[in-house]
């Protein structure tokens, strides 16, 4: 499943002339708008010089008259469209980088969508992040700490797009029912230890009772009511012989 950037399509504030370098009397501040970001070295190794067609493009504008100089007013739409373009590309790279740290292991690199501003430099103006939403089989466990990563991936960008929202209602979904899995599983793990205690416990009492059988039976206690009556006989009478 994708995860992309939380930006509608990029539209130029308004219309311009085809494009050619900013001339020498532009503004300071302005000028730092044109500087394109960072980008990766093939990126830029690809991008810098443009096509033989846009070089024709730009040979002849339209509305610059004979000499090709831009207006002022062209000078400022363009310099406005740049700097739009340089917002919009830094907005999409931190949205979908957050996607992909956040993410780890189950996310991919980011990929971009591009677009040729005036000064011939390429803007990002769209992304996107792979993310693996797979539940892990037979392992529930592993599943809820899995779409717990990928939840926080879906909402790690500060506005998060209608499809992170999906994502992380998907991965919300994924991780309810791996703790339904993970309460059953545990419940069957302790039906199956009673269960293995109980047969413990009667195959050591089977292995008892031939042990008791064995042992010699005990005298009987002996039966005092012999001695009882004896003592309820009567004393027998002193006599004396008197002998004459």
């Amino acid at each position: 499943m994708q995860i992309g950037n939380s930006l509608p399509s990029f539209t130029p504030a308004s219309p311009t002339t085809p494009a050619r370098p900013l001339s020498s009397d532009v503004s300071p501040d302005i000028a730092r708008a044109d500087q394109a970001p960072v980008a990766a070295a093939q990126e830029q190794q690809a991008d810098s010089p443009a096509s033989g067609r846009e070089e024709a493009d730009r040979g002849t504008p339209e509305g610059r008259g004979g000499t090709g100089e831009p207006s002022p007013r062209e000078l400022r739409q363009e310099q406005l469209e740049i700097a739009e373009l340089v917002q919009r590309d830094r907005e999409v790279r931190t949205h979908e980088q957050a996607h992909s740290a956040v993410g780890g292991q189950y996310a991919g690199a980011p990929t971009y969508g591009f677009k040729r501003g005036p000064d011939g430099q390429r803007y990002a103006v769209s992304g996107e992040v792979s993310i693996d939403t797979a539940p892990i089989p037979n392992d529930p466990e592993a599943t809820l700490r899995k779409m717990e990563i990928v939840l926080r991936a879906a909402l790690a960008p500060i506005e998060p797009s209608p499809q992170d929202l999906r994502v992380a209602a998907l991965a919300q979904a994924q991780a309810a029912q791996a703790r339904v899995e993970l309460a059953e599983l545990r419940r069957e793990e302790a039906t199956t230890a009673v269960e293995a205690r109980k047969a413990r416990d009667e195959s050591q009492q089977a292995q008892d009772e031939p042990a008791q059988q064995t042992q010699q039976p005990l005298p009987p206690a002996p039966n005092l009511d012999l001695y009882r009556r004896l003592g309820e006989l009567p004393a027998p009478q002193p006599s004396i012989d008197l002998v004459a």
